[in-house]
């Protein structure tokens, strides 16, 4: 087939088919490194998914936006990686998906972030460990679906429907990540356009019957309308970089309004 967050806010919802990220509703860090509190406040805040970028340097995975502004103490490591083993330990319940943005050739970066994930093995979400709680999704540049199979389990792929997958190819996808200026124009202000509405709420379904899998939208406004809107048409995954405010958008809207639904787990033939 072919497609061209220790503060719990949220009720976590599982399958029991061993995909336990298959959530109906979780919460996304983006560009988590640039706000004053690296991990901590996305995870603190009840968020369980945070995103970093990376970059190779000297044999370090260093975590920046831009290749322009990279610190040698900012490593992935010592900003994520050790922090992540660290909060899990504490917290036996929480279940986070860490979403590597590679910036550069995959083919240097993928094999040295696997070396470095040693120590978090027994945490690792994998097709021999289908209970782990903490998933690396990489994005950003990675290898097509049909190169999947040369990377250990460990890893998970985002996806943007650009290549047709095999069955195979689709269980090592971790989400699906559209830009959401390909659907809709739309700054967040007023009700969004009806045809850009029902756009995106059949996309979303068309993905969630199809393969199964958790879908957000990128590059579209960060602002409450928006994030209501974005719930409204389905999607899985709330972006944002206003950590503390989404959270406490969240936490008033499950009050008078819980999230009760779940996505089929169904993938593509």
């Amino acid at each position: 087939m072919k497609f061209k967050a220790h503060l719990l806010l949220l009720p976590l919802l599982f399958f029991i088919t061993g995909n336990a990220f298959a959530q109906a509703r979780y919460t996304h860090s983006h560009n988590d490194y640039a706000n004053n509190t690296p991990f901590y406040k996305a995870f603190y805040n009840g968020f369980n998914s945070i995103e970093a970028d990376i970059f190779l340097v000297d044999g370090k995975l260093l975590v920046s936006h831009s290749d322009k502004a990279l610190e040698p103490e900012r490593t992935l490591k010592g900003m994520y990686l050790e922090p992540v083993l660290y909060a899990l330990r504490k917290d036996t319940t929480r279940r986070l998906c860490l979403l590597i943005d590679d910036k550069e050739d995959y083919r240097k970066l993928l094999p040295k972030l696997i070396k470095e994930l040693k120590p978090l093995k027994p945490y690792l979400l994998s097709k021999e460990n289908p209970y782990g709680r903490l998933k690396i999704l990489i994005s950003g540049n990675r290898p097509i679906p049909a190169n999947y199979k040369d990377y250990p389990s460990i890893l998970w792929f985002d996806d943007d429907l650009v290549y047709p997958h095999t069955q195979a190819e689709w269980d090592r996808v971790g989400q699906v990540s559209l830009n959401f200026e390909k659907w809709s124009k739309w700054k967040g202000v007023g009700a969004i356009p009806e045809a850009d509405r029902k756009r995106l709420l059949k996309t979303v379904d068309s993905v969630h019957t199809n393969t199964g899998k958790l879908v957000r939208f990128w590059g579209g406004p960060d602002l409450p309308e928006s994030w209501d809107t974005q719930i409204a048409f389905g999607a899985d995954i709330i972006g944002t970089d206003k950590i503390e405010q989404l959270a406490a958008f969240l936490a008033k809207k499950s009050l008078r309004q819980p999230t009760t639904s779940v996505i089929p787990n169904k993938l593509s033939k």
